[in-house]
């Protein structure tokens, strides 16, 4: 599916839908400000590493950084695994979501150097159901700007983006689709598919 997605979506693609009927039905706690605030730090440290010049290596660790302090990676981690999800134990899980979101870092951070010279600017903010959307704007050099909603929830005791839309499509669908297919080329041997993540992106 991947390969059909044009080069803007897989910044932030590894930057999240599966059901979103995992979230809560309430989060009051969590307001616009608060979740526009979120996403201007991710905005502002993804620009930061955009032009910092460094190598793709250096690009893939400060990646994983911004993925781990900003992003509900449980959440999109158990997402991608859909109904398979019930059926492994709790170390699975967490072997599994260890080793996912560093696949996410060096499959996504790689590509960075495609957007040497680009920026992000955060929009606008509204709340949808539990969660909130915050808008932003993609400027790249020598294409159209495009947008980017980060779906922000405080599901997990603190705020966090627990999906992206990047021209509508979803972060977290995308890699519940990558996943199910590595799954099922594995017969559905999870020990096999964290094996490979680890070494895959």
């Amino acid at each position: 599916m991947f390969d059909q997605l044009s080069r803007r979506h897989f910044l932030f693609a590894g930057t999240a839908a599966g059901a979103l009927t995992v979230l809560p039905r309430g989060a009051a706690a969590l307001t616009e400000q608060k979740a526009r605030r979120l996403v201007d730090k991710v905005v502002n440290e993804i620009n930061a590493v955009i032009a910092s010049g460094k190598p793709v290596s250096g690009m893939i660790r400060d990646f994983e950084r911004i993925f781990r302090r900003y992003a509900d990676v449980n959440i999109i981690a158990r997402s991608t695994l859909g109904a398979d999800a019930r059926r492994i134990s709790n170390g699975q899980m967490r072997k599994f979501v260890d080793a996912f979101r560093g696949y996410i870092a060096r499959k996504y951070g790689k590509r960075f150097n495609d957007f040497v010279g680009g920026r992000i600017e955060v929009k606008s903010v509204q709340q949808v159901k539990s969660w909130h959307e915050v808008i932003s704007t993609v400027y790249l050099q020598g294409e159209a700007p495009f947008e980017v909603r980060f779906l922000v929830s405080d599901r997990s005791g603190q705020d966090l983006f627990f999906d992206m839309l990047i021209e509508g499509v979803s972060m977290r669908l995308s890699e519940r689709t990558e996943i199910g297919s590595m799954l099922d080329a594995r017969n559905g041997n999870i020990d096999q598919l964290i094996a490979d993540l680890r070494k895959a992106g």
